[in-house]
Parts: structure tokens; sequence; C-alpha cells
């Protein structure tokens, strides 16, 4: 298989000269320059005027893209961190004006208006009219600031370890011992993962009361009353609002959470516990081993890309590239910032996967869903302008959360034993039921976070438990680990780094549903669809291009309802 791989070639430049690399903003300031004095005489001419400027735009990208990924690869090499920093202060700072002149010119250019019958351009227009809209310049210092801020946060959580017998674990590393049968074992180790992220809660705390003060800023200097508002427009949200944020979250309370309680009833008589705790929540609740899908980065690469094969020799390829492009980097380790990411190289086409792999199930299910991201970007790579290569994160989650559920048709190949696989098939089930109110909770807290940015530390951790209790199951018994549940939100890296990117996981969860109850109909037909949709990129809206994959973008009680159905049907299957 992997001597017919081809590995693609970057696209041959007809802007910038073929050797050049983004190093100082001087060498790159020409370019910005030439594309800001260039007349536009005819739509041809401005259709090649956008992708120069498209291509700029994806070398750029990709160096961006590069300095943050050996960044969080290796948070402990300070050259690497340097690098970032030089483009986040340095470069950065002087594009954001020039970019916006360029808004300016092409929403100017009287051949606009012909392309807006155009697939993808309407689109197009209306987020530079957003862009411009949403511009100032008294900005570009404090977001300099916030992205330099954001850093922190992976260094400090990734310089987080706990010794366990003796072996310095990363707290990724830990956690796997949570689900051990040995309830002693699971206690301790917990403890210790809380203890350590304890030790680290006042410097995490200042550092996100100073994140929300600067964005509260730069909504204000937008002309924004919070930075909610601003940030739904920074996203180009134009297909929902805030009240339908808040219609999702009463929706899981209703429809979901009740679900969770009864699982979490079960587990507890399971485990035949008279409490259940916080570290009884991972291990099997029949006390079986935890489920081990692969022993290795390399295992685990191996084992995704022919289950990707399997569904489809096109998903195959696309992990296979990855690998031998050395684009997968995949096993925690000392060092390296928490998380896992799929980053998109805006240039070569071949994204980057990261993440903190050891051996669980879930990491098995982060590596598919990751991988998804990987497939939507190789879907994409053929569309003309970057634009369209850029879908909002409601379609790209999608991409990823559909793809944990349509590939557990080949998870034969992690887990041959029947008995392991059906296991395997019902926690994905059950996380789901665990997801939805995880992101109701997050987006909650955060709506109330930036519509009250002036609250102290105190009023915080009080609406943060009433936000969790809201969501969480009643039967988890937190006695002694109040103050570890004051934090849990601390742990969430994107209300550090991405704000507000999180209902998009809520939404995309219940298209992957969807996607999948196609799938299960016809196997064929639901991945035709599911492949269908992201080739869109982002040339239609949100809602029609979950129509291309057969699926509504509906959030309402009634279709959720609908949704948690099947799973619940499903579940009594397995």
């Amino acid at each position: 298989m992997s001597q017919a791989i081809e590995i693609p070639q970057r696209p041959r430049r007809t802007f910038l000269p073929e050797e050049f690399k983004v190093t100082t903003w001087g060498e790159l300031k020409p370019y910005f320059e030439k594309l800001l004095g260039r007349a536009i005489h005819s739509t041809s001419e401005l259709k090649e005027w956008l992708r120069h400027r498209s291509e700029l735009e994806s070398v750029i990208s990709e160096e961006s893209g590069w300095r943050y990924i050996r960044m969080t690869c290796y948070t402990d090499k300070q050259e690497y961190t340097n690098s970032y920093q030089e483009f986040v202060q340095q470069i950065q700072p002087e594009i954001a004006p020039y970019a916006d002149q360029l808004n300016k010119k092409v929403l100017d250019c009287p051949f606009l208006r012909e392309l807006e019958s155009e697939a993808g351009y309407n689109i197009m227009i209306r987020n530079l009219k957003k862009e411009v809209e949403l511009f100032r310049e008294e900005n570009i210092p404090l977001m300099t600031e916030i992205t330099t801020e954001t850093q922190q946060y992976a260094a400090v959580s990734g310089a987080m370890t706990v010794e366990v017998n003796g072996q310095e674990l990363t707290l990724q590393q830990a956690s796997v011992i949570l689900q051990s049968t040995d309830r002693a074992r699971r206690e301790e180790v917990y403890q210790k993962i809380s203890a350590r992220r304890l030790q680290d809660k006042d410097r995490l705390d200042d550092l996100f009361t100073k994140l929300v003060g600067l964005r509260h800023q730069v909504a204000s200097n937008a002309g924004f009353s919070n930075f909610r508002d601003y940030m739904f427009k920074a996203y180009g949200r134009f297909d929902y609002t805030p009240k339908d944020c808040f219609d999702f979250h009463t929706a899981i309370a209703s429809e979901v959470v009740p679900i969770l309680n009864q699982l979490s009833k079960e587990r507890k008589e399971k485990l035949k516990l008279d409490a259940l705790r916080p570290w009884d929540k991972a291990v099997d609740a029949e006390g079986r081993e935890a489920l081990k899908a692969f022993t290795d980065g390399k295992d685990l690469s191996d084992k995704s890309i022919r289950c990707f094969q399997n569904l489809d020799p096109f998903l195959g390829n696309c992990l296979s590239v990855m690998n031998q492009m050395g684009h997968l980097d995949l096993e925690s380790r000392k060092g390296k910032a928490p998380g896992g990411y799929n980053y998109p190289l805006a240039e070569t086409s071949v994204p980057f996967i990261f993440m903190n792999a050891t051996s669980t199930m879930r990491d098995m299910t982060t590596m598919m869903h990751e991988g998804g991201h990987a497939v939507h970007n190789f879907l994409t790579k053929d569309l003309e302008l970057n634009d369209f290569k850029s879908p909002p994160m409601e379609v790209a989650e999608l991409a990823s959360m559909s793809m944990e559920l349509i590939s557990m048709d080949q998870w034969h190949i992690f887990f041959t034993n029947q008995d392991e696989l059906k296991r395997a098939r019902r926690e994905q089930l059950e996380d789901i039921v665990e997801t939805l109110p995880w992101v109701a909770t997050i987006d909650k807290f955060q709506h109330w976070i930036y519509e009250n940015p002036a609250h102290s530390s105190a009023q915080r951790k009080e609406n943060w438990n009433r936000i969790f209790d809201e969501f969480a199951d009643t039967v988890t018994d937190w006695r002694g680990l109040e103050v570890t549940k004051d934090y849990l939100w601390q742990k969430q890296l994107h209300l550090y780094e991405v704000p507000f990117y999180y209902i998009e996981y809520g939404m995309a969860q219940l298209g992957a549903i969807a996607v999948w109850r196609n799938f299960k109909k016809n196997k064929q037909r639901g991945l035709d669809g599911y492949m269908q949709a992201l080739r869109l990129g982002y040339l239609k809206s949100i809602p029609e291009i979950y129509a291309a994959a057969n699926v509504k973008f509906d959030f309402s009680k009634g279709y959720i309802k609908e949704l948690m159905d099947f799973v619940q049907e499903e579940l009594e299957k397995v």
C-alpha cells in the first residue's frame, strides 16, 4: 500500500517566487504593497488578484502553522517558543492593517458584483464585509498581547507531571490509571492529578482574568457591548444567535441529562458502590480491565490507516500521505502541550495531527476525530481560493465527529475480540451522552463570563458551580473534592486559547449522529453524503452544507430528542 502513495507536491506559485520563505516583515511587505497598488480592470483581473492574495496568505499561514506546531510539540525548547513569538509579535501585527486595506480594495472594486452569483464568492464577500466592520487599529497590539498571553497556558499545562510508583508521568499518561480496576489506585492517582492541577490554579486563574479583560477591551473598541457578541461576528455566525445557544442548553438539560443520570445510576449499581466518586467514572462498569486499542504511536497510525482504507481507499491514502511526510506526532511525552489538533497547512494542503496518545480507546477515537479533520483538508485542497477551503467550525467539527461514528464500522481492526468491540462501541455512545452536557456547560459558562467581564474570582467560582451542577449527573459524590470541582474549568484549553469555540462540538455532534444514522441505513450513500458535504468547503452556508450530507442543522428540543432516542436504541443493541 505504501508504495502506491503519491506525495502531493506544492502547487506552482504564480505570485511569489518559488524559493520565497517567510522570515521578516521587511521581506513580506513588498508583496502586500504590490497587491494594494495593482489596478484591476476586469472581472478576470479581479479573480487573478484574489488568487494571488490567496497564495500570499497560504504561504504566510503555513509558516505560522509550522512555528505553532513546533512550539506545541516541544514547549520546553525555547527556540521554538521564540520563533512563534517572533511571528506573533513582529509579523502578524504588521499584516493586520494591510489585510484591512486589501479587504476594502476588494469591496470597493466595481467588478465584485459580477462574482456574487458564483459559488463561494457570496460567502467570501460576506466574510470580507465582516472583517472590515470588526477591524480597529487600536486592537492590533491587544490581539498580539492576547496571543502572547495564551501561550502561557500551554507552557504551564505542558509542564504538569505526577509521580506514580517512582515514575514521572504526564497528566495524560497518569489519567490512563483512572481506568484501573483497583479502586484505591484510581483514587490515589486522581488525587495526585487534582493536586498537581491545583498547584497552578491561582496562576491560571490570574491568567484567565487578564485574558477576559483584554478581550472585553477588544470588543469595546469595536463597538460591542461584550466579547460574546464580538466573537459571534468574528466567527461569522450568520446562521444562529446567542438565543439559539440558550435553547440548545435548555434542550440538553431536558433531553440528555436524564440519560446521563440513568447511566451514572447503572454504573454505581454495577460497581456495587455506596457512593460514585469522580475516580469511578472511567473504569469499566463491570470491573473489566481497560480497553487497549493500540500499543504505541506507530501501531495507532498503522491501524488508523487500515481503518480509513477499509471505509474508502481515498480516506486511507490521506492518512498514509501524512504518515510518510512525518505529519503525525501522536504520543504523549513531557514538554508537549496538552490536547490534540489537526492543523491545516494551507500551501501544501497536507495537514499535521498533534496528539497526546497513551494507549486508551479515547486516544483511538481522538485519532478518528482528527483524521476526520484531515480528510476534510484533503477534500478541499483543490478549491480555487484559501477562503473557500476554510469552512466554519460547525462544519469542520461535523467532519471530525461524524468520522468517530462512521469509523466504528471498522473498529474490529483495533479490537479483534468481539466482546471488546461491543464494549468499545458502547463506550463511544456513552461518550456522546457525556459530551453534550459538557459542551453545554462550557458554552453557558462562557456566555456568563463575557456578559459579566468585571466579575470577581469568587463570582466566577460560584457561577461555574451553578452551571456545572445544571448539566452534571446527580449521582456523583463530590464531598471533600469541592476545591477540585471549583477549578475543573481550567482543564478546558478552549477557554484560554480559543474562546467561544465549543458550542460547535455540540451542534456537530448532533449532525454526526444524523450522518451515522444515514450510514447505518445505507453505508455507501451515507459515506457519499458525508464526503459530498465536506468537498463544499465554505462554498455554501452551514445549513446548505449539512443538507448536502442529508442531515439538518437543527438543535431544537424536538430534534435533539429524536437523535437521542436513536442513540439509546443503539445502546440497547450493544
